[in-house]
């Protein structure tokens, strides 16, 4: 005899966790890469090469914005 599963639902307060767990670590991620932009710049004492780490990790954070905004409709 098969046994039929049903799917959980999560509850959007689980849903809303879950989201802040993920978030937490993705800037983190961001600002950890401007954070080695900025140690970049001060070490070297050379702004250009340092600036690229920083550029990129706005863009990590912007990207996740966007992905954020998409999937879960903040805007409404």
């Amino acid at each position: 005899m098969a046994q039929k599963y049903s799917k959980k639902r999560m509850t959007e307060d689980q849903e809303f966790q879950i989201m802040k767990l993920v978030l937490d670590k993705f800037l983190w991620l961001g600002f950890i890469v401007m954070g080695w932009g900025m140690y970049t710049s001060i070490k070297d004492m050379a702004i250009l090469p340092g600036l690229w780490y920083m550029v990129a990790g706005a863009v990590l954070l912007f990207i996740f914005l966007i992905f954020i905004v998409k999937e879960y409709k903040v805007w409404q």
